[in-house]
């Protein structure tokens, strides 16, 4: 791969947990797998697992305790401002456990991207594995999307497709998902840095086309 020539994307990533896609975009951005560069980790948990991954990897960390602001508006202030204060071109959520209001949302525009363990935009909100499984479905998989005020409901960037085997259990299933989130997470955020994603007209468009967006079939 042709080395970049133009400056790497400054990131912000946002965890509240073990920070294994904190990981997997670290690697990605240590060995210039993707021309970005992760300006700081912030978490809502101080005991979060992904704040030592980040400090091992020479990142600056900080921690916003949502516990001690009155409300979600408050909170959501004082984590903008940090987050603003390193001047991110794309903010991260890598297991960011919070919903965010949608003052927040539309502050980061076009420009926060998730991670979500299910083909959205089936399976929104939590359990999916489990959730997946008990539907009888024989398919499964990561989506990566854009940030809207919706839970989980912005345009899909990105996706992978797991196979549901008859064996499976959540924490089985779980892991092979896992595994499909560090490969795509990375390499969406490369397309992001390389300017060939972006948001339109609540539209992902990759390379000047549209992404195709799946049909709804389950809660």
């Amino acid at each position: 791969m042709a080395p970049e020539t133009h400056s790497p994307l400054p990131l912000v990533v946002l965890i509240s947990g073990k920070g294994s896609n904190l990981q997997s975009i670290i690697d990605a951005c240590t060995s210039r797998q993707i021309n970005a560069e992760i300006k700081a980790v912030i978490s809502n948990k101080p005991d979060a697992f992904g704040l030592k991954r980040a400090q091992q990897a020479g990142i600056p960390t900080h921690t916003i305790d949502h516990t001690q602001f009155p409300d979600r508006a408050s909170f959501d202030v004082a984590l903008s401002r940090l987050i603003d204060q390193n001047q991110p071109g794309l903010v991260v959520l890598a297991g960011f456990m919070r919903i965010l209001t949608a003052e927040f949302v539309n502050h980061y525009m076009g420009r926060m991207l998730n991670v979500h363990p299910s083909l959205l935009p089936n399976f929104q909100g939590l359990n999916t594995h489990q959730r997946a499984i008990e539907a009888g479905l024989n398919q499964h998989g990561v989506s990566v999307h854009f940030v809207t005020p919706k839970l989980d409901g912005g345009p899909v960037a990105n996706r992978a497709k797991v196979t549901i085997e008859s064996d499976d259990t959540a924490e089985k299933l779980a892991q092979r998902v896992l595994e499909q989130e560090h490969r795509i997470y990375p390499e969406t955020i490369g397309w992001f840095a390389q300017g060939r994603l972006k948001l339109e007209n609540n539209q992902a468009i990759l390379d000047g086309h549209p992404v195709p967006q799946l049909e709804k079939t389950f809660t």
